[in-house]
């Protein structure tokens, strides 16, 4: 994830307003789905009211169900999309959910104009559950009482606040004045609302729907406190990276483990960097992408998608 953005985030909460944009109407498929590895996988464009429309990807298992499935949504890190998780998005369509993964308006690798918009992240993942439950041309094969999320940095704390969590973005002066030298720390300063007294910030929009969380490696985590998270009782598998440059301990994980009311699923990868948590990268990603792509010395990230896979996929079936 581009910490930039984590940071800069917090700055909507204080009144960043969005452009607006004449609504689009649904296309359920824009291809035929691709079919691989017992996995039908299509990319979608949702309405979202007055705002831009959203880019979805949803994965499937490719044989219909005699009963309605369960539905995990995927939000992704800063400047990333619907891509970002897609071997875990794939894992667990093959083990019988259906997925949905949005691309963030104005946060992803096209377009950081809406950046610091985390209202709008969180919304956003209600008006996909809206889609896939009501409008999605398969939404009959969806039981809409069992449905979870998966979130990465960004989209971690994204997952959090939709479950219930309210930030208090007041901490953000006493963490940078501790660490100046914080990475995060250097980019607040560049973003001139971001300082400001957060008791003004609008609330983030709540979505009880979401019944079971996994949380990887959660952006602003500091913010989190355990009056804040109070209302998220939801399972949670919280996972974070051992030797984290971007979200360092103990300032991220650390505090939203200690304050969920239910302890977490915990999951400290000994080792791991911060973008461990996405997919080994392809030659062509890995030349566009040296941040995301340059291996972690020791590490073999390839091999430990292979258990985050499998533990997501046992968390969500053992709690949807």
């Amino acid at each position: 994830m581009n910490t930039a953005a984590l940071i800069a985030a917090a700055s909507v909460l204080l009144g960043a307003c969005a452009a607006t944009a004449a609504p689009a109407p649904i296309v359920q498929s824009q291809a035929a789905p691709l079919i691989r590895d017992g996995v039908a996988v299509s990319r979608l464009t949702i309405p979202d009211s007055q705002q831009p429309a959203i880019e979805v990807g949803v994965w499937t298992p490719a044989q219909a169900a005699a009963t309605p499935r369960a539905l995990v949504i995927i939000s992704h890190g800063n400047g990333g999309d619907y891509r970002s998780h897609h071997d875990t998005a794939a894992a667990l369509a093959r083990a019988g959910f259906v997925v949905a993964a949005l691309t963030h308006t104005g946060d992803n690798w096209r377009d950081q104009s809406r950046a610091t918009d985390l209202v709008g992240r969180t919304r956003q993942l209600s008006v996909l559950i809206d889609f896939m439950t009501q409008d999605w041309d398969g939404h009959a094969g969806i039981d809409a009482s069992r449905i979870g999320a998966f979130g990465f940095s960004a989209g971690g704390f994204t997952v959090l606040a939709a479950a219930g969590g309210d930030p208090d973005l007041n901490r953000l002066a006493d963490h940078c004045r501790a660490n100046p030298g914080f990475y995060d720390c250097r980019l607040i300063g560049q973003h001139a609302g971001t300082m400001k007294d957060g008791a003004a910030a609008p609330r983030l929009p709540h979505d009880a729907r979401l019944k079971a969380l996994a949380v990887a490696a959660p952006a602003l985590g500091f913010t989190f406190t355990k009056d804040g998270l109070s209302k998220v009782t939801q399972p949670v598998q919280l996972w974070q990276a051992g030797a984290d440059q971007i979200l360092p301990t103990p300032f991220y994980v650390e505090p939203v483990r200690d304050a969920l009311p239910v302890p977490p699923e915990y999951r400290r990868v000994e080792g791991a960097a911060h973008f461990d948590f996405l997919p080994p990268c392809s030659p062509e990603l890995a030349a566009a992408a040296p941040m995301i792509c340059t291996p972690t010395p020791g590490f073999d990230r390839a091999a430990f998608h292979e258990t985050l896979n499998r533990e997501v996929v046992a968390f969500f079936k053992a709690q949807l």
